[in-house]
């Protein structure tokens, strides 16, 4: 079994600004037509999708990166090995590369399986015709499992043409020693001397000789060598089977993060911590019956796995009584956050929002997981105020934003099409908005005063009547509303108007189950009642 390193903290938190600076890439320009980083990948099809051309298109993908393909070879491999390869033409290999390179605008180019000299002479060739920024080189010659994907005829050929050209070579322990005419690498100064020496001798820029696979070392470590310093790239080992394709995908992250317009070293360290944190987060799924499985690039298998029984949807109806939590209320009655949202579930809360603003980050990323858990045992979806970075890494339902916050376009682009999105609005204006963002509900108030906003405007039942007649999307009353009070508002009797939000008729209550049974009671009956009435 193999074993692989580990430097990772909360990547979900942490990796944010990255994927967000990613995303809004061409959102935040004037430019309707802005280019976006381009990586051209060579290399060949692997039909376990765990490594090759598969591995690439997934890790670009990740990084935000459009990737682009010329596939040498289609091979026939399972988690098992490799059981057939069937080689491209040379002539339709090159053919590829003119379609891409002349037309496509490619930034850099990553090389994986290059099974013959033919191949390589007309890569060489295209890229002397159309230069790029950079060129990385994963000199992919035999599988993980042993099988081997490159003749030794090639290896004359690399060493003359293509590593010179390199930006960047990035051998593992095997193909740094087949490069060198199999000398033995066991130790960190083996490695570092076969640096120096593919770099000096074969002419690559920068050479990364990756020791996944060395022996007797309690850490795993990675030479990075740019012809005048060595670093050493350290981390803790994690046990894991799910290894299959490390090696194209950090070739294919240093790619992206070169298209981006990362210096080398930073680009290998950013593209060293993604291969990590994915291999820990997959290091328990299966997939395959073979010593070696792929692991999840994106990061979302298992929550795919865990959440299956979670409301697939956005239902308008969950939104007939919207529990919002306070941290101040909370702390008043010494409550927990999840016994908060436990007992308001229990009440009759259709759906819930954590507002937690004084709490840490690690605390209140810890109390939305367990409140998750509580809410997908009931069917009830969570949602979180303005923190997308903690209902990234928790994998919430979706989020509510506020007028000042994240754009809801913005956050429809880190959160993805399958999202629930919410936002507060009093106008008219603000709600067509939303609509054309992309929101999948509004949030419109204050309706009545209230303590838990500092300086918030009331619009009044007639505020939201306006805001509900111009609303595209079901909108939920919020602001000052309890008991005495509910009923008035779900009498407008406004066919998009769903439901109500509430804090403090809630949460500053001895008991929050029976006041929210009782509202949920107040809602459902005047809502019936209105509805017979306009019948």
């Amino acid at each position: 079994m193999q074993v692989f390193m580990l430097g990772f903290q909360l990547s979900g938190v942490l990796n944010l600004k990255a994927v967000h600076e990613t995303n809004v890439y061409a959102v935040t320009t004037g430019c309707s037509k802005q280019r976006l980083p381009h990586v051209l990948t060579v290399a060949g099809s692997d039909s376990g999708a765990g490594a090759g051309i598969q591995a690439d298109l997934k890790a670009c993908a990740a990084r935000g990166v459009y990737c682009s393909t010329v596939v040498t070879a289609v091979t026939a491999q399972n988690t098992v090995g490799v059981q057939g390869v069937n080689i491209v033409p040379e002539r339709f290999v090159s053919e590829q590369l003119q379609s891409v390179l002349s037309d496509m605008n490619v930034d850099v180019v990553k090389t994986g399986m290059l099974p013959t000299v033919g191949i390589v002479k007309a890569l060489y060739d295209r890229l002397k015709q159309y230069p790029v920024q950079a060129l990385v080189v994963d000199p992919v010659m035999v599988s993980t499992s042993g099988d081997v994907l490159a003749g030794p005829s090639v290896l004359d050929t690399f060493r003359d043409q293509l590593l010179p050209m390199a930006d960047i070579a990035t051998p593992n322990l095997k193909e740094a020693s087949a490069l060198l005419g199999g000398i033995r690498l066991q130790t960190v100064s083996d490695m570092r001397s076969a640096a120096k020496s593919i770099h000096n001798n074969m002419g690559p820029r920068n050479v990364l000789i990756k020791g996944g696979d060395l022996p007797a070392s309690s850490d795993a470590v990675d030479i990075f060598f740019d012809g005048v310093e060595f670093y050493e790239l350290r981390s803790s080992r994690i046990q894991t089977r799910n290894s299959h394709g490390t090696g194209c995908t950090l070739a294919s992250c240093i790619a992206a993060e070169l298209a981006k317009g990362s210096q080398m070293l930073p680009a290998v360290r950013v593209a060293k911590h993604y291969v990590e944190t994915a291999l820990d987060y997959s290091k328990d799924i299966l997939i395959g019956n073979g010593l070696q499985g792929p692991f999840d690039h994106l990061c979302k298998l298992k929550r795919n796995i865990r959440n299956s029984s979670k409301p697939q949807r956005f239902d308008p109806d969950d939104l007939l009584l919207y529990a919002v939590t306070d941290s101040r209320m909370n702390n008043k009655w010494g409550r927990s956050i999840t016994d908060s949202v436990r007992a308001a579930i229990e009440g009759g809360a259709t759906i819930v929002q954590l507002r937690e603003k004084d709490i840490e980050t690690s605390n209140f990323l810890e109390a939305a997981k367990k409140s998750l858990e509580v809410c997908r045992s009931h069917g009830v979806p969570l949602l979180i105020n303005d923190r997308i970075d903690i209902a990234l890494a928790c994998d919430a339902d979706g989020v509510h934003v506020g007028q000042s916050d994240m754009p809801v376009h913005v956050a429809r682009s880190l959160l993805g099409p399958e999202k629930i999105i919410g936002v507060s609005c009093k106008t008219p204006e603000q709600a067509h908005q939303a609509w054309v963002n992309g929101a999948d509900y509004i949030g419109s108030g204050g309706v009545y005063s209230t303590n838990t906003k500092a300086n918030n405007i009331t619009i009044g039942l007639d505020g939201l009547k306006t805001v509900c007649l111009a609303s595209k999307l079901p909108v939920v009353a919020i602001g000052g509303i309890g008991p005495s009070n509910v009923r008035a508002v779900m009498e407008l009797g406004l066919e998009n108007l769903k439901g109500v939000a509430v804090v403090s008729a809630l949460f500053d209550r001895e008991c929050i189950a029976s006041e929210a049974q009782n509202l949920h009671t107040l809602v459902s009956e005047t809502m019936k009642a209105t509805s017979v009435f306009h019948d």
